[in-house]
């Protein structure tokens, strides 16, 4: 019982951390401040969380969470697989209002907490996605093997090309290209893509 209750707590003080990092900043929230609207004593704060980084990381983590059961979602649902792949992937973006806690990370201070969070992240949707890739080899749609390594390369791809935000339409068209190629799929197949990212 204590256990479940402890998760409780840590869990409410996530959600308060979280909160604050969306409506203030992470730079202009304090322990402080999250420990006063906690309502609870320091101690009991940094039984859960040695420090603001390892909030910070916890807090990512639950977004990760959520963004993996709207991705889950995708993959469940009754739409095209081509498009199911994409849906998985933006399923697995930040939500605008949380624009603020991402920024944080691509600091160059936060460059290692980064890098884990793209481990991370590539950790949580690679499943899901291969799930799919597998979906559309049965369809005929994809063809080919070793589906987990592919599909693991492609989202090492949409990372290092899209989150910077600097590409242009060659890379797009290069990147469609290297999809459609990587999964064994007919030319044009993902064109759509295209269209989304422009």
């Amino acid at each position: 019982m204590k256990g479940e209750k402890g998760e409780r707590r840590r869990t409410a003080l996530l959600k308060i951390a979280y909160r604050m990092f969306i409506e203030q900043g992470y730079d202009s929230t304090s322990i402080d401040e999250i420990i006063a609207e906690a309502d609870i004593a320091k101690g009991t704060y940094y039984y859960y969380f040695p420090s603001k980084e390892a909030t910070l990381e916890a807090v990512i983590d639950m977004m990760l969470a959520e963004e993996a059961e709207r991705a889950q979602a995708a993959v469940a649902s009754p739409m095209p697989v081509p498009q199911k792949i994409v849906a998985v992937i933006l399923a697995m973006r930040p939500r605008q209002e949380e624009s603020g806690i991402s920024t944080t990370l691509e600091r160059s201070e936060n460059i290692v907490m980064h890098e884990k969070v793209g481990r991370r992240l590539i950790e949580v949707t690679a499943p899901l996605l291969t799930e799919v890739v597998q979906e559309g080899i049965a369809q005929g749609i994809f063809e080919c093997t070793n589906v987990e390594e592919r599909v693991r390369m492609i989202l090492f791809l949409c990372q290092r090309i899209f989150d910077s935000g600097h590409f242009n339409e060659r890379d797009i068209e290069v990147f469609v290209d290297t999809v459609e190629k990587t999964l064994g799929a007919q030319t044009g197949t993902m064109d759509f893509i295209k269209g989304l990212i422009q």
